[in-house]
């Protein structure tokens, strides 16, 4: 998220601006700063368009302007979220980013000391935290999670007090109202921690967001995504869920993130003919070398259209697909899914060839790896009974 947490509000920007320009009073903040406001969005949009250095270069000039201010190694710390988001398998870039969110904290407390009441300090330190928390959940480190989300709140709820209701300050309450109310509803480890925290509200949740999605400048993007990906994977809304997805991608149509997730609104919907035209252009992308289309992006698309090929009854086109994703998640990742899903339909194909005793040497090597996705579940069954296509 490029701004979990951004309410935006009234500030000061403290004894750390170094910059000769002073802000006109406390009802604005840095976001509201003209050259912080051209400067980011420019840099943000290069983000989203996977020019990670051109980004990089705008994000360090507001930085030099105001060294002390955490919006600096905020905006550096998206560069890197951005490549971790790319491929959620790779882990060596966690520690970087922890490194850069921990700073944004560190200087939000050392203006917190001088003003307890400084607005943007409180404002970054909760998307600090917000962000610490999306990536302890990515990795499945709970403790951290709720911790980090705890944290977050608390900011939250002082910047609500004064944040007005409207565009980029809906997008945190928008976030927390959504995901608060449908985890609680829908995942028993969230009711047995949700107390910890306050109510949400997800009727009130989408219709925040909806607003950020319309009328944020920073946020407006990251609002869009979660549109999209709550109605593809809580509202069983395909045709909304495409709707917001097509907005990124005529937005953004070089970030292979926004592409994958297009194909897996279709394959989801049961839409095959358009997630396969999908996926072999992000597919083609990769081969390509394209930036940001890359190993765990040719991965995505390779387990898809060999899905679509195994469900076309064209089995030796999903094999083919089959063994590039085997040579490809072969190299040394934690998050081995891609590989033991491969190895599912692998053991789904060979089983629709006949080919009973390699399906079931199949089957049980995705019982030798960790489970994710049911794979467990659907080996166990077609050992018991051959798939039959």
């Amino acid at each position: 998220m490029v701004a979990l947490l951004l309410l935006g509000g009234s500030v000061q920007l403290g004894q750390g601006q170094t910059h000769s320009s002073t802000l006109p009073d406390q009802t604005s903040s840095i976001l509201d700063d003209t050259f912080v406001r051209t400067t980011g969005t420019t840099g943000l949009d290069l983000l989203y368009g996977m020019q990670f250095e051109e980004a990089k270069a705008r994000f360090d000039k507001i930085d030099e302007r105001y060294p002390n201010h955490p919006v600096g190694p905020f905006l550096r710390g998206l560069n890197l979220w951005w490549t971790i988001m790319l491929d959620l398998t790779d882990t060596s870039h966690d520690e970087a980013f922890i490194d850069q969110m921990n700073t944004v904290i560190e200087r939000c407390n050392a203006l917190l000391e001088e003003d307890p009441d400084h607005f943007d300090a409180a404002l970054f330190k909760a998307a600090a935290h917000g962000f610490l928390a999306r990536l302890h959940s990515n990795r499945s480190r709970w403790w951290k999670t709720i911790r980090n989300g705890q944290k977050a709140i608390n900011y939250v709820q002082k910047i609500e007090e004064v944040a007005p209701e409207r565009g980029d300050y809906l997008f945190g309450p928008g976030m927390y109202d959504y995901y608060a109310d449908i985890l609680a509803e829908e995942y028993t480890l969230s009711q047995a921690i949700m107390w910890l925290l306050p109510d949400g509200n997800k009727e009130r949740g989408l219709r925040r967001l909806r607003d950020a999605a319309t009328n944020g400048r920073y946020v407006k993007t990251e609002a869009i995504y979660f549109l999209a990906k709550i109605h593809y994977l809580y509202e069983d809304d395909y045709r909304g869920s495409r709707k917001w997805t097509t907005t990124l991608r005529e937005r953004h149509p070089n970030n292979p993130f926004f592409h994958a997730l297009e194909g897996r609104v279709y394959a989801r919907w049961g839409r095959w003919n358009q997630a396969r035209t999908v996926f072999r252009s992000v597919l083609e992308r990769c081969e390509a070398g394209e930036a940001g289309y890359n190993t765990h992006m040719e991965e995505i698309a390779r387990l898809y259209l060999a899905r679509d090929r195994l469900y076309q009854d064209q089995y030796q086109d999903a094999l083919r697909h089959l063994a590039e994703l085997e040579q490809l998640t072969s190299r040394d990742i934690e998050d081995t899914r891609y590989r033991m899903l491969g190895y599912l339909y692998q053991g789904m194909v060979y089983d629709a060839l006949g080919n009973r005793n390699v399906a079931v040497n199949r089957y049980r090597k995705v019982l030798d790896m960790e489970d994710a996705a049911g794979a467990h579940d659907r080996a166990e069954d077609y050992l018991d009974s051959p798939y039959e296509g």
